[in-house]
């Protein structure tokens, strides 16, 4: 996710990290063994057809090829211009998009998907299976973000131009969930290798990017497809997104009528507030976590014994730092998972109570009495957290040396495995992604391929489970070992404000924190986000 600095003062600092780090990938449901219905996850009414909706958001889009998109708020571009082959409404549920049904087999190794007829590219070519194939198997071999969500695909195939078969080495649970964001979308076989691509992209979504208004790194101006298959969820007939990367240019740009809809810094919303403006507030939406990747302690020692792991949770005054740092926009916590979703359990929270004298004693108890030291790699998302993490750390003795990492090499130092602990900023996702991304033993976050007998076991039951009443008490027992556990030390969420004109709605409320136009209604549309 693309990160950009920021120059305002500390505290607004601090909740601008929450807005740029509006999480990309979200859902909380899998789909049951059996076909799921063609029904239509309407985000609003057909009222206001002709109503523009003008956005800010805080990151540019760095390609539109289908291989190389980037989740975060870029998505609503992208988003808008292609399909994907499953949907996900504002409470995170899973729904028809491209593919309008969708079935496993009993073993959980092979996904049937029937692609929905009659939908067309904005070239007119039609869209069919083999387009989908032929985008899948794209993002399957070529480096990207999209790529590890499809690494359980062995192969697609597509018997029929309505028929698309994914084969899996092994059942995934998380596969669903990508379905329905980057990894699922549709592009056009003709172009999406072409190097016009990146900026003129041909899709089958809702909107067209209007090429010869939109400026590329500035403002995005999309026209929406009047035979679109799906239009009734988007009622703007116009949407305009613009990039503004400052906090008080983006409260400037909402009270001048240049934008109608945006996220608003803390330090900002009082003032929107006067000016008319309806302001929506979701509590949760990326999360602090310093990650103890080193359980095994093959590089810092300390971090093999659960103790020390337990004393680093400890060290932390979470409420304090919600509080004071975050001005009461976010929530404390000890696990990773989304409040909103099903594995998260709120009981988890009182695992770690604030306990300096605490956390040195079990220090001692693990043969450190006086601490130790460990260097972590300093990145451009949290630079501005870095200052509480090593104050924390160093009233129980631990000190950290925080060694600068270029942006663009944020990824493959957390990946490397050159640090033991790293703090990481970033956004929720749905229960089966954050699982595999921090539990599994090829996992993003899981750097040193942590394994334990119990998470495997539970692992291989929620990779099988398709029914999600059963899933969510597996993901349940996962976030209790992780916590039981210490695997990391997480600390808080981020909260966001949503600042809307009137006749604009932001229909979000955390469940589901994908960027998509979707979460936007005009005035007297359903609250509930369909």
């Amino acid at each position: 996710m693309r990160i950009h600095s920021s120059h305002s003062r500390p505290g607004p600092r601090l909740r601008r990290r929450s807005q740029t780090l509006a999480a990309a990938v979200a859902i909380a449901l899998l789909a049951t063994a059996t076909a799921a219905c063609d029904s239509t996850p309407a985000a609003t009414s057909n009222s206001g057809t002709d109503t523009t909706l003008a956005l800010s958001i805080l990151g540019t889009p760095n390609s539109f090829d289908p291989a190389q998109l980037i989740e975060g708020q870029q998505t609503y571009v992208w988003d808008s211009i292609f399909d994907t082959l499953l949907l996900q409404d504002n409470k995170g549920e899973l729904h028809p998009g491209a593919a309008q049904s969708w079935s496993y087999s009993a073993d959980g190794r092979t996904l049937t998907l029937k692609i929905r007829q009659g939908m067309k590219f904005s070239s007119g070519d039609p869209v069919d299976a083999n387009a989908v194939k032929a985008t899948l198997d794209r993002i399957r071999s070529t480096p990207g973000q999209s790529q590890l969500s499809l690494a359980a695909v062995s192969s697609v195939e597509a018997p029929d131009a309505s028929t698309v078969v994914l084969k899996l080495s092994r059942p995934e649970a998380s596969l669903l969930a990508a379905l329905s964001t980057a990894p699922g979308v549709i592009g056009d076989p003709k172009t999406m290798a072409d190097k016009s691509t990146a900026l003129n992209p041909v899709g089958s979504g809702p909107y067209t990017l209007d090429t010869k208004t939109t400026v590329n790194g500035s403002v995005y101006v999309l026209n929406r497809r009047d035979d679109y298959w799906n239009k009734k969820a988007y009622p703007f007939k116009t949407v305009k997104i613009r990039v503004i990367t400052d906090p008080t240019a983006s409260a400037n740009a909402l009270k001048a009528g240049q934008t109608n809809a945006g996220t608003a810094d803390v330090s900002q919303l009082s003032a929107l507030k006067a000016a008319g403006f309806e302001i929506t507030h979701v509590e949760a939406t990326a999360g602090a976590y310093l990650v103890l990747g080193d359980r095994a302690g093959t590089k810092l020692k300390p971090l093999g014994d659960l103790r020390v792991r337990q004393a680093i949770n400890m060290a932390f005054d979470r409420q304090k730092m919600v509080t004071q740092v975050l001005q009461g926009s976010g929530k404390a916590t000890d696990q990773v998972f989304n409040p909103k979703g099903k594995a998260y359990d709120e009981a988890l929270n009182a695992k770690y109570p604030y306990d300096v004298a605490g956390a040195k004693k079990l220090l001692a108890e693990a043969g450190y009495p006086k601490g130790f030291s460990v260097t972590m790699p300093s990145l451009v998302f949290t630079k501005s957290f870095e200052p509480l993490f090593t104050q924390a750390l160093g009233d129980i003795g631990i000190k950290v040396t925080w060694e600068p990492v270029p942006a663009q090499q944020t990824t493959s130092a957390v990946a490397s495995g050159k640090y033991p602990m790293f703090l990481l900023v970033e956004g929720l996702a749905s229960d089966a992604i954050m699982t595999r991304s921090f539990y599994t033993e090829t996992g993003f976050r899981n750097v040193f391929h942590s394994t334990d007998p119990k998470l495997t076991k539970l692992l291989d039951q929620a990779s099988k489970e398709l029914d999600p009443a059963k899933a969510a008490g597996i993901y349940r027992e996962i976030n209790e070992f992780g916590v039981e556990n210490a695997w990391l030390s997480p600390v808080f969420y981020l909260g966001s404000d949503w600042a809307t004109k009137k006749g604009i709605t932001y229909l979000g409320d955390g469940s589901s924190t994908m960027s998509t136009i979707r979460q936007f209604g005009v005035a007297g549309s359903s609250k509930s986000g369909g």
